[in-house]
């Protein structure tokens, strides 16, 4: 028996809309303190962006 595909789509990269930045979750921001792999929404909700200081809400994911 095989497993059917996924039906949705999880989002890996978020992108900063008002500077264009892209957190990836594969590669974290170790020089701002968040490890390869933290998911975006494991990040704290007083995160912000490090280019342009706009917070967590101000990302969107890219889905592929």
């Amino acid at each position: 028996m095989t497993t059917p595909p996924p039906t949705a789509t999880t989002a890996r990269q978020w992108l900063c809309r008002t500077c264009g930045l892209v957190y990836d979750e594969d590669e974290g921001m170790p020089e701002h303190g968040l490890a390869a792999g933290t998911r975006f929404e494991d990040i704290p909700d007083d995160w912000y962006c490090p280019e342009c200081g706009v917070g967590k809400g101000d990302f969107e994911a890219l889905e592929f």
